[in-house]
C-alpha cells in the first residue's frame, strides 16, 4: 500500500531535530530506522504530517561504559549493539536478546532506541530493558530528563515519551559477577515476532539462588515483570530435590502467566501464550542459573 502523504526533513544535529519537532507539533515524528514505522505508514495505521529522520546525527550511536552503566545510542543498529565487545562483557542478555532480532537485514538497518520507542509488546528489547531496569535518557527543547523503564511503556505501542521529546540513549546497569542471563523466545520463523518471550537473569551464590529477574514478551499490551516467579525462585537449587525437571525452578516458573493478559490473535490464543510463559521461562531460567 501506499502511505499517507508527509512532509520529510532530514536532519544533521540533536539540536536541529529537537527543533523541527517544537516547529511541527504533536504531528512530527521520528523515523530511526524505519523498520517498524514504515510498515505502519504503509498500512494506513500512523498519519504523520512530518517525519523527522535522524539517519544523519550521528552523536545519537554508538555504545559507551559509563562505570556503573553501559550507554546504548538510540541510534545505534542493532548489529553493532550484538557486535560491541562491551555490551557482549558487562550487558550479556542485552546482546543475546537482540541477535534474535528479525533477521540480518532488519538488524542492520534497525536501530535499538527505535525498536524500544516503538513499544510492541511483541518485540524482544521490551521486557529485556524491564528485567535489567533500563533508564531512557529522553531530551526535548526544555532540557534532559531519565525515564526508568517501569514508567516508560504505558500501552500498546504507547510510551511515556512526550510530543516534542526524543529518546536519545538508554543506560543498562552493570550487574556484576554471579549472573546468569538467557533469552528464550518461540515464534513461526526467524523473521517473525514473537509469541512468547522470556527475558531472565539469574543470581547465584553457594548453589542457591540469590536473586531473579524475569520479564516477558507479548504477555500483555506492554512487557511484564514476572515478580510472582522473581519470588518463588529466591532460595531455589537448581537441579535438586529429584532434578531440573521437577525442582524449585520448575515450580517457580508455574507462576509465570499470573497477572498477565495475554492476547488472541491468528498466531495464538491465550491460553497457549499462558502455556508456552511457563515453559519458556522454565528454560530460561534454567539456562540463566547455569
Amino acid at each position: 500500500m501506499i502511505p499517507a502523504s508527509f512532509d520529510y526533513v532530514r536532519v544533521s544535529s540533536l539540536d536541529e531535530a529537537l527543533e523541527t519537532l517544537r516547529e511541527q507539533g504533536e504531528e512530527a515524528k521520528v523515523l530511526a530506522g524505519g523498520q517498524s514505522l514504515l510498515p505502519l505508514l504503509r498500512l494506513r495505521l500512523a498519519y504523520p504530517g512530518t517525519l523527522v529522520d535522524l539517519g544523519r546525527v550521528e552523536e545519537l550511536r554508538g555504545v559507551a561504559d559509563r562505570g556503573d552503566h553501559v550507554l546504548i545510542g538510540a541510534m545505534t543498529t542493532h548489529y553493532d549493539v550484538v557486535a560491541s565487545p562491551v555490551v557482549r562483557e558487562h550487558c550479556p542478555l542485552v546482546a543475546l536478546a537482540t541477535a534474535t532480532v528479525a533477521d540480518p537485514a532488519v538488524r542492520h538497518r534497525g536501530t535499538f532506541g527505535g525498536s524500544l520507542a516503538h513499544a510492541d509488546p511483541a518485540g524482544d528489547l521490551p521486557a529485556v530493558a524491564l528485567a535489567l531496569d533500563m533508564e531512557f535518557v529522553v531530551r526535548s527543547a526544555a532540557g534532559e530528563r531519565v525515564i526508568p523503564a517501569a514508567d516508560f511503556f504505558l500501552d500498546y505501542l504507547e510510551t511515556a515519551l512526550a510530543p516534542g521529546e526524543i529518546l536519545t540513549g538508554v543506560r543498562v546497569p552493570k550487574l556484576g559477577p554471579g549472573w546468569g542471563f538467557h533469552y528464550e523466545k518461540f515464534h513461526r520463523t526467524a523473521q517473525a515476532w514473537a509469541i512468547v518471550g522470556v527475558a531472565a537473569a539469574v543470581r547465584r551464590s553457594g548453589g542457591v539462588v540469590e536473586e531473579a529477574r524475569v520479564a516477558l514478551t507479548n504477555m500483555g499490551p506492554t512487557p511484564v515483570r514476572a515478580t510472582a516467579v522473581e519470588q518463588a525462585v529466591r532460595g531455589a537449587e537448581p537441579g535438586g530435590n529429584g532434578g531440573a525437571a521437577g525442582g524449585a525452578l520448575r515450580a517457580a516458573a508455574e507462576r509465570a502467566d499470573e497477572d498477565t493478559d495475554p492476547p488472541a490473535d491468528l498466531h495464538a490464543r491465550p491460553d497457549y501464550r499462558r502455556h508456552l510463559a511457563r515453559v519458556l521461562t522454565h528454560r530460561a531460567l534454567l539456562a540463566a542459573a547455569g
